[in-house]
C-alpha cells in the first residue's frame, strides 16, 4: 500500500484551495461560494486556481474576499467528460491539479472542487498518497436522517471492495462520527439485502464477525438494509462504492420527485394553495431539512491531506457548505485520529 511521506508544517489554519474551473458553473458558483464561506468562517483564506481573465472580475463583486483570497492563474481545466488516466497524464497543471498540489505541498490545509470526481479522486491519491495503514481511501458524505444525519461511505470511490477496505471504512466513519456528528460511541451497521445473520454474500457475513471484534472503537449493530439508511438506524452505514453510489442517486432522485409531487399537488386547486399558504412555515422547515446544498461536500476519507468534493451541480450555497466540511475536517485533526485508531486496530489477519 502507499505511504504516506511526511508533509511540510502548514503555513496558516483554514487556508482552502479552490478549483475554480471544476463543475456546471464553474468560477461563478466557486467563489460566490468562497464569499459566502468567509461571511460564515471569517478566519478563513483561499487560494484559487484558474483562469484569472474569468475569476478576477467574479472576485471584484465580493469584498470580503479583497484581502484574503489569491488567485493562481492556469487556463487549463479537467472536464467532465475526462477519464481519470488521463487527468493523471495532463492534468498536473490544471486548476484541480494545482489545488491538490497545494495540499500535497503543504500551501494549503484543504482542497475543495466541483469538478470530475474520477480525476478528482485519483489525483488526490498520486499527489496526497493514503495514510498509514490505509489500503484505499473511501468517499464518505453526511445524509440526512429521521434521527438527524448520518455517515455513508464509500459513495463511489472503489467499486470493488476487499474484507480489509470494508473494516478500515468502517473505523474511519467512526472517526468522522465522532468529529463532525459529535458522537461520542458510534453505531456501525453493514449494508446488506436483510437484517439476518444468513443474508448476503459470504464476504459481507465474514465482514460483519471481523467488525463486531472491534467493540472498543464503536457498537456494530449487524447488518441493515436500503430503509435503515434513511431512517439513521445506526450513525455510520458501510457499504462498497458501487452499492453506495447507486443508493445515494436513488435516494437523491426519490427525494426531488416526491419534491415535484407535492409541489403539483399544493398547486392543483384554491383549497391546496390556501392550505399550503397557511402551513408555509412547516413547509420551509421541511425545505431545510432535505435540501442538499446543506449537506454538500463528501470527503475523501483515508488521503494523507483533505479533498473534499463539491457536487457538480451545486450553486454557491451548496459550495461554501463544501468549504464547511473541508474546515471542519482540518480543525477536527480528522487525518490524525484515523491514525491513532488504527494504529491501535491490527488489520494485517485481513490482508
Amino acid at each position: 500500500m502507499a505511504a504516506a511521506e511526511s508533509r511540510p508544517a502548514m503555513k496558516s489554519r483554514n487556508l482552502i484551495a479552490i478549483d475554480a474551473m471544476g463543475g456546471d458553473e464553474g468560477p461563478a458558483a466557486a467563489i460566490a461560494g468562497a464569499s459566502v464561506a468567509k461571511e460564515r468562517f471569517p478566519e478563513s483564506k483561499f487560494m484559487v486556481f484558474g483562469d484569472e481573465s474569468v475569476c478576477r472580475p467574479l472576485m471584484a463583486k465580493y469584498k470580503q474576499l479583497s484581502s484574503d483570497c489569491d488567485i493562481i492563474h492556469t487556463s487549463e481545466e479537467i472536464t467532465a467528460e475526462a477519464k481519470p488516466s488521463v487527468a493523471l497524464r495532463r492534468g498536473r497543471s490544471s486548476s484541480m491539479g494545482m489545488a491538490i498540489q497545494a495540499v500535497a505541498h503543504g500551501k494549503a490545509d484543504a482542497v475543495v472542487s466541483a469538478g470530475n470526481t474520477g480525476a478528482l479522486m485519483a489525483m488526490s491519491k498520486v499527489f496526497l498518497k493514503t495514510l498509514p495503514g490505509i489500503s484505499r481511501p473511501a468517499i464518505a458524505g453526511l445524509i440526512p436522517t429521521r434521527r438527524s444525519e448520518s455517515v455513508f461511505l464509500d459513495l463511489g470511490a472503489n467499486v470493488e471492495c476487499s474484507k480489509r477496505n470494508l473494516v478500515e471504512f468502517a473505523c474511519m466513519g467512526t472517526i468522522l462520527a465522532r468529529a463532525v456528528l459529535g458522537v461520542v460511541r458510534p453505531t456501525v451497521g453493514l449494508l446488506n439485502v436483510g437484517q439476518e445473520e444468513f443474508k448476503g454474500k459470504s464476504d459481507l457475513q465474514e465482514v460483519a464477525n471481523l467488525l463486531r471484534r472491534y467493540d472498543q472503537h464503536f457498537e456494530f449493530k449487524g447488518f441493515v438494509e436500503g430503509d435503515d439508511v434513511a431512517t439513521g438506524t445506526t450513525d455510520v452505514v458501510v457499504t462498497d462504492g458501487f452499492t453506495g453510489n447507486v443508493a445515494l442517486k436513488v435516494m437523491e432522485g426519490v427525494a426531488q420527485a416526491y419534491s415535484d409531487f407535492l409541489r403539483r399537488s399544493l398547486r392543483s386547486s384554491l383549497v391546496s394553495r390556501v392550505g399550503a399558504l397557511l402551513a408555509s412555515s412547516a413547509f420551509e422547515r421541511l425545505r431545510l431539512k432535505v435540501d442538499p446544498r446543506r449537506h454538500n461536500g463528501a470527503m475523501f476519507v483515508g488521503l494523507n491531506g483533505v479533498a473534499v468534493k463539491s457536487h457538480g451541480g451545486t450553486d454557491s450555497v451548496g459550495f461554501a457548505n463544501a468549504v464547511g466540511v473541508g474546515i471542519d475536517i482540518v480543525k477536527q485533526g480528522v487525518n490524525d485520529r484515523i491514525i491513532s485508531d488504527l494504529a491501535e486496530i491490527d488489520l494485517a489477519e485481513l490482508e
